[in-house]
């Protein structure tokens, strides 16, 4: 009984391929391309904007050494407030949220997804887990105590701007001073060229022994020239906040330029 019924299934799938093939000889060929090239424009278009939808991403993370400031810049960014911002953090503080600056857009805006991730050496790896999925990097400079820091800053943000993952997406970086308010604060212009500095040594250092350097698959700059931030794969820019006062106008002017409304 069961091979008689896929007997019939089987003629019966022959008698509509016969009857699809003979409309399709009716139909004029300026017609069958037309309506074929519109299916296929349709099915490309939709696709693409699967795609967009899905690699369009909403998450901000801000990194740099410990003691930077980030914490509080997490909350001034959610709370309009520095009140939990006193502690080093040992875990990443995420959230998803509207700027608390765009409170009275809620329902309108696009919620930001903003991760702190620990500054403490051992806790970096962790950062390796948001970095393929983000629209933004900011990268945190305490501008007080900038020159004690100098050195291992360089060394964290030339990590950060040789990753595959940074590289490739062009993920934009935001430098940013924090701490300005403070009367001893160093000027964005000297954190940007002591640390530019710093990284053309890195790299000259690095290049050298790049071929057992399998973390980094990018080198940074122009060869023969002093590096500058200009020169990087990405986009790197220089601001300033000051995450006790909540002056962080350039920083979220920096994550609405890349996580769109």
């Amino acid at each position: 009984m069961d091979n008689e019924k896929l007997e019939q299934l089987k003629i019966q799938m022959q008698q509509w391929l016969h009857e699809a093939e003979e409309f399709i000889n009716h139909i004029p060929p300026v017609q069958l391309y037309t309506a074929v090239g519109v299916v296929s424009f349709t099915l490309i278009f939709l696709l693409l904007i699967r795609l967009f939808k899905r690699t369009a991403s909403n998450t901000i993370v801000l990194t740099g050494l410990s003691g930077s400031g980030k914490t509080y810049l997490f909350y001034q960014l959610r709370d309009g407030s520095a009140h939990q911002g006193t502690v080093t953090s040992m875990e990443p503080n995420e959230g998803s949220f509207i700027l608390h600056s765009e409170e009275d857009k809620k329902g309108k805006l696009k919620p930001v997804h903003v991760v702190d991730v620990p500054g403490h050496s051992r806790l970096r790896p962790k950062l390796d887990e948001f970095l393929p999925q983000a629209a933004g990097v900011v990268f945190v400079v305490d501008s007080v105590e900038f020159l004690p820091n100098c050195r291992p800053a360089s060394e964290y943000l030339y990590e950060i701007l040789t990753k595959a993952s940074v590289v490739k997406k062009k993920i934009p970086v935001l430098l940013l001073c924090n701490k300005v308010d403070k009367v001893t604060a160093h000027t964005t212009e000297f954190i940007r060229k002591q640390l530019e500095k710093e990284i053309d040594k890195l790299r000259t250092s690095r290049t050298a022994v790049s071929d057992a350097d399998i973390s980094n698959e990018y080198t940074l700059g122009v060869p023969s020239e002093p590096f500058a931030f200009s020169q990087c794969h990405n986009r790197v820019i220089v601001a300033e906040a000051s995450g006790l006062t909540g002056e962080i106008s350039q920083l979220e002017k920096f994550i609405r330029e890349n996580v769109k409304p």
